[in-house]
């Protein structure tokens, strides 16, 4: 893998009211591999807004971490069959947030890494949704670039 890396991150949320939420980031970004871990940073802008949000990503067979600092602040894990509270700074104030993962796919090749997280979110200890985070990380070198 390249250190120069397309990232295409997209979330998709199951409201109670059987409504569904789809965010989708198409980015650059760079990649290192250290001690069995990968790490994926990219900057992230929000529409309507002043700033950018630094993205840094961490993946193991064990799990993930996402670390955004800027605009909005938080460190979130994610553990299969472990939840995980953290506070998620916002421009509006702060939330309480339980991550709940239920399962965690990796897939790794020489230039391509899949990443799906399958995870319960609460919100002040109410379960606001079941979802979903689907990460495509491609060398810039890999050849054609898709989005899932």
């Amino acid at each position: 893998m390249t250190e120069e890396v397309l990232v295409s991150v997209k979330g998709m949320q199951v409201l109670a009211q059987d409504m569904e939420e789809e965010v989708e980031v198409v980015t650059n970004g760079s990649y290192l591999c250290k001690n069995g871990k990968h790490y994926i940073c990219y900057e992230e802008v929000m529409e309507g807004m002043d700033g950018t949000i630094q993205n840094l990503i961490k993946v193991d067979e064990c799990g993930m971490e996402v670390t955004k600092k800027g605009l909005t602040n938080v460190h979130m894990i994610f553990e299969k069959d472990k939840k995980n509270l953290t506070y998620y700074e916002t421009p509006f104030g702060n939330l309480l947030v339980g991550i709940s993962a239920t399962n965690i796919d990796v897939k790794n090749s020489e230039k391509n890494i899949d990443v799906t997280v399958n995870y319960a979110l609460d919100v002040n200890y109410e379960h606001l949704a079941d979802c979903t985070i689907n990460m495509n990380i491609k060398s810039k070198d890999g050849g054609e670039f898709h989005l899932s």
